[in-house]
């Protein structure tokens, strides 16, 4: 899998923004995710540009433009009437996802759905077959946007560990997970068998997306372990507990394994010569620590002196997070006026979502649960 896809087979709609660098872009939702790309927006003015947000409730829109200064509409026709867009952001609920997305396709307009595009088969399925074949819907997964992938991913194109053979995500959940692991190995659309269990076990939870708990008392968290069959030799192991975003009780791991070497978190293990194995950390160029008068910041990560990654954000002093959520809105807006190609078209996100579905199930109903066969490649 790549998360280029293909360019758009559409042409120019009457609705497309005008061609500039500055991604135009409107917003439907006011929840915790869609505030992250009203931010990026305002620390981005010079490449992205807020031009509305679909809110429902007026309490709500007057708290959004009162935050945020954006205009507020209560509807998509108020949004699209008000002026030309590159694209629009879905960030609702799973349920109401595809009937938006179909809606504004029909409408000619290029789409970023929030993840997943919808939320089970079937309704992927039904999403696939109202607006696959448009090439207007990318998906805001970004995990293989964060500079410590993208860095680890550079060092898998440049062949130092051979062909990737296998990916051990032990960080996030879910579909996230399932893309790191598809993007590493450059697996595809073929079917994937999955065997997944699942495991409780007290753990203390400190922290969590509201901050600090001041809970002190362990309690009853799952664990979810599962192995993905690709084929051709490719499997993925996916290892995740509850909450393990913000629990800091618990670590991040990956570990990317070829047929030369392997990395392990910010480690590459590969053989440089006849009887000489060597271990290169990828390494991170932070800047403010000290005398260092440069503001707090992230410069680049290198691999053998080369530079792997390098921040397109710097002076922002943007969290990882943050800096992969911009790079994929950048991205967009170049793909939305055919000037760069998909960030991560729906057909991708959409086989991520089906495997992680698989694990779902699974771990349900206790035995192996294999996808179909190119359902949306």
């Amino acid at each position: 899998m790549s998360d280029v896809g293909p360019m758009s087979n559409v042409g120019p709609m009457s609705n497309v923004g005008p061609m500039s660098n500055v991604g135009r872009f409107g917003v439907i939702g006011a929840g915790w995710r869609a505030e992250f790309f009203l931010k990026l927006a305002g620390l981005l003015p010079d490449r992205l540009e807020v031009a509305g947000v679909v809110v429902r409730r007026p309490e709500v829109a007057e708290r959004v433009a009162a935050r945020w200064a954006v205009a507020t509409f209560d509807d998509v026709d108020g949004l699209l009437a008000a002026g030309p867009v590159d694209f629009v952001i879905v960030s609702v609920p799973w349920a109401a996802a595809p009937g938006l997305i179909t809606d504004l396709v029909r409408r000619g307009v290029r789409v970023l759905s929030e993840t997943p595009p919808a939320p089970d088969e079937a309704g992927l399925r039904r999403l696939w077959d109202d607006v696959g074949g448009t090439g207007l819907v990318q998906v805001a997964e970004q995990y293989l946007m964060l500079p410590g992938h993208s860095a680890r991913r550079a060092v898998v194109g440049r062949g130092t560990i051979g062909a990737p053979t296998s990916v051990q995500v032990c960080s996030t959940h879910g579909y996230h997970a399932v893309s790191m692991m598809r993007g590493f190995l450059g697996a595809g659309f073929e079917p994937a068998t999955v065997s997944a269990q699942t495991f409780t076990a007290p753990l203390l939870q400190p922290l969590t997306r509201d901050g600090w708990s001041d809970d002190d008392e362990p309690r009853p968290t799952e664990t979810t372990l599962a192995t993905i069959d690709f084929g051709a030799g490719q499997m993925g192991l996916y290892d995740f507990t509850g909450n393990q975003w913000h629990n800091p009780l618990r670590s991040r791991r990956l570990v990317v394994r070829g047929s030369l070497g392997e990395i392990v978190d910010d480690e590459v293990v590969r053989l440089a010569g006849p009887r000489t194995v060597v271990r290169t950390p990828l390494v991170r160029r932070q800047v403010g620590y000290d005398l260092d008068l440069d503001g707090y910041d992230t410069d680049h990560i290198t691999f053998d002196g080369e530079v792997m990654w390098r921040n397109d954000f710097f002076g922002t002093r943007l969290a990882d997070e943050e800096i992969a959520i911009s790079t994929l809105l950048v991205r967009t807006a170049a793909w939305a006026q055919d000037r760069g190609p998909a960030p991560y078209p729906l057909a991708e996100a959409s086989q991520d979502h089906l495997i992680s579905l698989a694990i779902d199930a699974s771990a349900a109903q206790g035995r192996p649960v294999t996808t179909t066969l190119g359902l949306f490649g």
